[in-house]
């Protein structure tokens, strides 16, 4: 997760560099890019076999005084029950204003499909349940 939260930001940035950079020197820019690439390439294989040829890892007892270090899995799992919570959400509004806004535009015309119309915006706000089960599930499991 710290990786993600380093890294993003560092992408947001280099894309757009890497597209001016580009613009600027056109087909002169693409062999340092190239080896750039290359380099990475690299060092993800030395990774990779690092990892495929170490030993086995074995879990050290988990000591009173160490305790602290399984609550981060605690914190961890509150986040990710919180995400599910806000993406949910978030995912419910943008459907809920869709399916609110045509079911309107269907009423105006058709009285009699508000019963239609608000099962649909029903279905959409569901979503938002789905996703606070999930947080549930989540939180449960941790």
């Amino acid at each position: 997760m710290i990786v993600w939260l380093v890294g993003l930001p560092a992408l947001v940035v280099a894309v757009p560099a890497t597209v001016a950079f580009l613009r600027r020197r056109g087909r002169a820019a693409l062999s340092p890019l190239l080896m750039l690439n290359a380099v990475l390439l690299l060092a993800a294989l030395a990774l990779l076999i690092l990892a495929l040829t170490a030993g086995p890892a074995h879990a050290a007892a988990v000591l009173p005084a160490q305790a602290t270090a399984t609550a981060g899995a605690s914190g961890t799992a509150l986040l990710a029950a919180g995400v599910a919570v806000a993406g949910s959400s978030i995912g419910a509004a943008i459907a809920v204003a869709y399916t609110g806004a045509a079911a309107l535009a269907a009423l105006s015309e058709r009285p009699e499909l508000f019963g239609r119309a608000m099962v649909i915006v029903g279905l959409a706000e569901g979503i938002a349940i789905y996703g606070l089960i999930v947080a549930i599930i989540i939180i449960g499991r941790a």
